[in-house]
């Protein structure tokens, strides 16, 4: 297709499909019509019609997460772009590769504020990892390829490209530029030795991993080193997929409510050695359980981004480095043997153990062990934000990379697109969305999307009839003094129906399995909605306990 002329909406395309862009997701818009009629003419990349562009975002969001590839999206200008800036939040503090592509207006009325009109660098620059305008429709292969290598390379994560309407009807001559790869990374010969001598000397060490970037080779063989060298391996909020949980070395997830015993171990520790993981707000509790300065504890922090390297953490030993190629190299790196990994294993399988509480007549516990038994190991979990997701984080054992679709920035409603962006990347496998009663309604339309492409995906819908977080919090500040936080629900199971899929109500404990069992005999959009209690307000304890605190 080079030299010849063709619109700016065909280049963008073609750049697209040279790019190994298979899908799109999108809210279509009148102000990139020129690039949904040149998808025609494309049927290498599938169109997926969303109801909302928070939706379209969280897709995206997703399904770059599980490819490694920026998920890519298009939405409108004005309250299109607003609508789809969740989902560019989410993928920067969740740093996965994603590309926000955004009709705009013509290039003679800009700065008017013209019909739906913003500024998009500015609007998106703190929240991407660079947002652009393409005024040129000769330089979209240019733009495009840098996009892929910025979304990929370093830290992965968002970027923006905004697209005047009139320059997507040029026809030009342009260049097409050739597949962009993500830049190899593998850790200094040195700071490996370094990193031998540290842990050498070191009498508690503890791994924590998390980030982006994890790939089967990756897990697997930083988990045998680390059961080699008897290293406990522990997840960062949110990124418990990063190896898989039956690895004897792994001890575990921090976050919201954590094992006592593993929080003990973390701060016992004499060395952190730190895999991709940030140390953000949620993974250290507030910057207590790991504080910046840490005293007392060494820090090897091994991460893609050189500049996130020292940014908020003192740092003995940092290395710039991609996960499988860390991996690969401490794999060679000999330790002490030490049994701290499998103790740290067992008090791991302890807690997740689902055990069930007494007089409570929907125990969800228990009803992620039966999932246990019934589900696939490699079923990918797909959640939004709220305590109902405290149970699976707690009970559920992640296969590996690419299993759990969390959003690390706490966003609600990001569950049911991630689920169907998952469907449709990986058919054949199981898919599960997790979703609260506030949490689904953010974006519970897109159960419409669901239907229309044929996704196959079950939805378990927690039903507390409360905004059951903030409600948490306000008990525990403000006893007794309830304020927004109650919820008056529709129908849910009638609601998933009149979308065209199969649902039930479950009010018992008892009650979920044999539900559970007639949804997996079904195919398609399927959803249990399971009615809770208020009071059995985490997994660990009661809204009652949480005010008398």
């Amino acid at each position: 297709m080079e030299n010849k002329n063709r619109t700016g909406g065909r280049i963008l395309v073609d750049q697209l499909v040279a790019q190994g862009c298979d899908r799109i997701f999108t809210v279509p818009g009148e102000s990139f019509l020129a690039v949904l009629d040149a998808l025609v003419d494309v049927p290498a990349i599938e169109v997926v019609t969303c109801r909302q562009e928070g939706g379209v975002a969280f897709m995206a969001c997703a399904d770059g997460a599980l490819t490694g590839r920026p998920g890519v999206a298009f939405v409108t200008r004005g309250p299109g772009a607003t609508n789809a800036s969740i989902g560019v939040h989410v993928a920067m503090q969740d740093s996965q590769p994603m590309i926000l592509f955004v009709g705009d207006v013509d290039r003679g009325t800009r700065d008017r504020e013209a019909f739906q009109e913003i500024n998009f660098e500015a609007m998106f620059a703190p929240i991407a990892k660079w947002a652009a305008r393409i005024d040129d429709a000769r330089r979209i292969p240019e733009y495009v390829a840098r996009a892929y290598a910025v979304a990929m390379n370093g830290r992965p994560g968002p970027v923006v490209l905004a697209l005047p309407e009139d320059m997507l009807l040029d026809e030009v001559e342009a260049i097409d530029r050739p597949r962009v790869e993500r830049v190899a990374q593998a850790p200094d010969a040195a700071a490996i030795d370094r990193l031998a001598e540290l842990l050498a000397a070191a009498e508690r060490p503890i791994a924590i991993i998390g980030g982006a970037g994890w790939d089967n080779d990756a897990a697997r063989d930083l988990a045998a080193w680390a059961d080699r060298c008897g290293v406990p391996l522990v997840a960062a909020f949110r990124r418990q997929d990063a190896v898989p949980n039956d690895s004897p070395a792994y001890a575990g997830n921090l976050g919201y409510g954590p094992n006592p015993k593993l929080v003990a171990r973390v701060k016992a520790a004499d060395l952190l050695l730190v895999v991709g993981a940030r140390l953000g707000e949620a993974t250290t509790d507030g910057y207590t359980l790991i504080t910046p300065d840490h005293p007392g504890q060494r820090l090897i922090h091994v991460h893609p981004d050189a500049d996130e390297l020292g940014m908020t953490y003192a740092t003995d030993l940092p290395i710039a480095a991609s996960m499988a190629a860390f991996a690969a190299a401490v794999a060679a790196v000999d330790a002490p043997a030490r049994a701290d990994a499998a103790a740290a294993h067992d008090d791991y399988r302890d807690w997740s153990t689902p055990r069930p509480r007494d007089g409570v007549v929907m125990d969800l516990g228990p009803c992620v062990g039966t999932m246990r038994e019934k589900l696939p190991a490699d079923t990918i979990i797909c959640n939004g934000a709220g305590n109902f997701s405290g149970w699976w984080h707690r009970y559920w054992p992640y296969a590996g990379p690419g299993t759990q679709l969390a959003p690390t920035a706490g966003a609600m409603g990001y569950g049911v697109p991630a689920a169907v962006a998952a469907s449709l990347r990986r058919p054949g496998r199981t898919v599960v969305a997790l979703a609260g009663d506030g949490d689904f309604l953010m974006n519970g339309q897109e159960l419409a999307t669901a239907a229309q492409h044929g996704c196959d995906l079950i939805v378990i819908l927690v039903d507390n009839g409360a905004y059951g977080t903030i409600r948490m919090h306000q008990e525990r500040e403000y006893p007794g003094r309830v304020s927004a936080t109650r919820l008056a629900n529709p129908d849910f199971a009638a609601l998933a129906r009149a979308y065209g899929g199969w649902a039930e109500t479950v009010t018992r404990t008892a009650d979920f399995a044999p539900a559970l069992d007639r949804a997996l005999a079904e195919r398609g959009m399927r959803l249990l909605h399971v009615k809770t209690d208020i009071e059995q307000i985490t997994a660990g304890t009661t809204l009652s306990a949480v005010a008398k605190r």
